[in-house]
């Protein structure tokens, strides 16, 4: 890669990178993701010390030492679409020269590690500390097809398994299935449910919730739940996963999203006390991470 374009590779007048406003050396190479700002903060009280602190738009970011290891925490808001912001401009403050505006040579290989919420899609996951960890990301975003990479690295099997099994409607983006980093899943995901993530891009109507705008199709949610992929079921629905999942796997690092669960959109069961489950679920993520 070398452009002079400065309408691709785009920074800010002191040379950082445009969105995230950051520039290279402020981040550790493993990176906890968060869509909420203020989940930015909770990690960050585990942390022994604190290096760098920055703040631009959504986008939080605080860089620090946890037990030894260095360690970036960063909210990426929500969406598939600042996903795509985020992990390209992550990638691009490690691999480009953004002085040179030319990618580098030798490549620096992320962690990247979501801790988010999420709805079961099964009637069988609790809503009270139940973890679950995405064995795969099945994307109704799109995003994988704007990439020339993209149909290289998701699981073609369990894409067009999908797509028969719910005799997927051709007005909507065409679903994509990814996997999530085997070295993240053994060194991270181990001993916690796992299974199959729906990546939705949004959380009204792609989701199958009404409120004065109807769905076209209100049964996805009942036809996903029944649908399994090596022996994996649809466990739960967000709106991150599989744009993670195939950023990162087009860019050569390691991704691994584990939510926890708040919601079941079977039982109609809510958590409404769920920050304490959080808490749990990031100190023990921690505790995994820092043996990385």
């Amino acid at each position: 890669m070398s452009t002079n374009n400065k309408s691709e590779l785009v920074l800010n007048s002191d040379g950082s990178i445009y969105h995230l406003n950051l520039s290279p050396g402020y981040l550790a190479e493993t990176i906890i993701l968060v869509g909420d700002p203020g989940r930015v903060e909770l990690i960050a009280t585990f942390f022994d010390s604190i290096e760098l602190k920055k703040h631009n738009r959504e986008i939080h970011t605080i860089t620090g030492i946890y037990k030894g290891k260095r360690l970036s925490v960063m909210s990426t808001g929500m969406g598939p679409d600042n996903i795509e912001i985020v992990v390209n401009e992550l990638d691009a403050l490690f691999n480009i020269d953004l002085k040179l505006k030319m990618e580098k040579s030798e490549k620096t290989v992320l962690n990247l590690i979501r801790i988010g919420t999420s709805g079961a899609l099964q009637a069988d996951i609790p809503v009270v500390n139940s973890p679950i960890v995405s064995e795969y990301g099945l994307g109704l975003d799109g995003l994988a097809y704007f990439y020339k990479r993209g149909l290289e690295v998701i699981d073609k099997e369990l894409t067009d398994s999908f797509i028969k099994n719910l005799n997927w409607d051709r007005n909507l983006p065409r679903p994509y299935g990814i996997k999530a980093s085997d070295y993240l899943l053994e060194k991270i995901g181990y001993g916690w449910r796992q299974g199959i993530t729906l990546t939705a891009p949004g959380f009204y109507a792609p989701q199958g919730r009404e409120l004065r705008l109807k769905v076209t199709d209100r049964t996805i949610v009942d036809r996903a739940s029944a649908f399994t992929y090596n022996n994996a079921r649809v466990t739960n629905f967000e709106m991150e996963t599989s744009a993670l999942y195939v950023l990162s796997a087009m860019l050569g690092h390691n991704a691994l999203t584990v939510c926890d669960i708040i919601a079941n959109r079977i039982t109609d069961e809510f958590n409404p006390n769920y920050k304490e489950s959080m808490r749990n679920l990031v100190g023990e993520v921690l505790e995994r991470v820092v043996r990385l």
